[in-house]
């Protein structure tokens, strides 16, 4: 199959590409995200059609928060848009005309990296995505794990503290309440609001107080050596590696990927998730250890693994 169309379906903006089967996106498109749900799949089939105009196009990806079913072909629960048992695959294949194949976004970002990105070589590996929240997939004999009913890979959803932290999908304790962008942010709010004597360059890049922290304020602060700054990383990737410790006790990759906005800073982030990785690994002093990698894709991860997982049929 030559080229296929991926769509990644954003909070704020729609985009999607042209992408070849060597992982190359040749052209580009994005429109907003509508609200309401009718107007969405319109959309995403006017995306579809504008990017492909001028190309021999043989079927379209879609990568879409939220879980999907065993088919690739309903967003069963969108946490962010009112979709529920939502049949995406139909509505778009009959406004474009292409076959069309749904895949959950951080499953198609995973798959991305395996075969365009860091995963390149890698016959077994775990993606997560620290980012607002924290998503991630699995593939393991150079496949795509989805589970049997289609929605497994839901990291951000394992109980890593009983009765912790309220999360947004209504249990506690949550991994991502305390690996990802929102924690981060939480954790750097909180050590301004107690030691705003070691949080001078942080508070300067907000309003000056806590509240006004953002999560660029907390990037930057901690590449000039801010301690409440590069203490909040640390205390994230404590979280971070302690859970890969335990999904190598389940899955035994040979890499986990890291991807998502957080992982944009690098080793700053990077070199201590692998530090408490190996700290909290069992039997860590017997038995090989698991490369941790940084992401290769960025941004364009989902939409290119969308458009080769739909290349894939």
């Amino acid at each position: 199959m030559g080229l296929t169309i991926g769509v990644d379906i954003g909070g704020t903006k729609i985009a999607a590409g042209v992408v070849d089967e060597e992982g190359s996106i040749l052209e580009t498109c994005q429109v907003p995200t509508p609200q309401a749900t009718d107007a969405l799949t319109e959309a995403i089939a006017d995306a579809v059609r504008t990017v492909g105009t001028g190309h021999q196009i043989e079927a379209v990806g879609i990568g879409a928060a939220g879980y999907v079913d065993e088919k690739r072909a309903t967003v069963l629960f969108a946490p962010n848009i009112d979709w529920r048992h939502e049949p995406l695959k139909d509505k778009v294949e009959q406004r474009v005309g292409l076959p069309v194949v749904v895949e959950n976004d951080a499953n198609a970002a995973a798959w991305g990296e395996y075969r365009f990105g860091a995963g390149q070589g890698h016959s077994d590996v775990i993606c997560i995505t620290l980012g607002t929240g924290l998503g991630g997939g699995i593939i393991i004999g150079n496949k795509l794990r989805r589970g049997r009913f289609g929605v497994a890979a839901e990291f951000g959803h394992l109980r890593v503290v009983p009765d912790g932290l309220l999360c947004g999908c209504g249990s506690q304790g949550c991994w991502e309440q305390y690996a990802s962008g929102r924690a981060l942010l939480r954790y750097a709010r909180q050590r301004a609001f107690a030691t705003p004597e070691n949080a001078g360059i942080l508070l300067s890049l907000g309003d000056g107080t806590p509240n006004g922290i953002q999560g660029k304020h907390i990037s930057a602060a901690a590449r000039q050596g801010d301690p409440v700054a590069i203490d909040s990383f640390r205390e994230l990737a404590r979280w971070a590696g302690a859970g890969l410790a335990d999904l190598a006790s389940l899955f035994d990759p040979s890499a986990f990927i890291v991807g998502g906005g957080v992982s944009d800073e690098g080793e700053l982030v990077l070199d201590p998730i692998r530090k408490s990785f190996r700290r909290w690994l069992v039997g860590n002093q017997y038995r090989p250890h698991a490369q941790v990698l940084a992401a290769q894709l960025g941004g364009k991860a989902g939409l290119v693994g969308a458009a080769d997982l739909a290349r894939q049929g």
